[in-house]
């Protein structure tokens, strides 16, 4: 009897665990339904509360946050395309190192321009927000069990 205790028990859990999470996912969640300019204002705004912009700064955030969240978009789509027409493939490592070089280029372009528009304190509080969230970031993926 309690050998068949334990099976039922240990079949529940593996079972129980097995079962896929479908939580929010690349495709789900509130800011996938968003358009980039939705996206940008969104940006924008909180920027604006975190770092008290004057108009002529949140006019420039915006066109910043506008640019970046259509590149964004469109790779998205670009991605998705590949992969409901059967076309995509993993990356192999010479083209994961593109990927990510090309990645790290434009972050480091969209710091150069938002030191550009930001004053010496607000640059320092947003480079510290990009930090937190980066690693806010990093921590949640792991807790979620790396990519789902």
């Amino acid at each position: 009897m309690k050998q068949l205790v334990v099976v039922l028990v240990v079949l529940t859990t593996i079972g129980a665990m097995g079962q896929r999470h479908e939580g929010r996912g690349m495709d789900k969640g509130f800011h996938h339904d968003l358009t980039p300019e939705q996206l940008a204002t969104l940006k924008t705004k909180k920027l604006t509360l975190a770092l008290d912009l004057t108009q002529a700064q949140q006019d420039e955030v915006m066109k910043l946050s506008l640019v970046e969240a259509e590149n964004r978009k469109a790779r998205r789509e670009e991605i998705k395309g590949k992969k409901e027409s059967g076309d995509w493939e993993e990356p192999t490592p010479e083209q994961r190192f593109e990927m990510e070089n090309a990645r790290l280029d434009r972050q480091i372009a969209q710091q150069q321009k938002m030191k550009q528009v930001l004053t010496e304190e607000q640059y320092e509080v947003w480079k510290k927000m990009r930090l937190h969230k980066s690693m806010h970031s990093k921590k949640k993926m792991q807790e979620r069990g790396r990519r789902g």
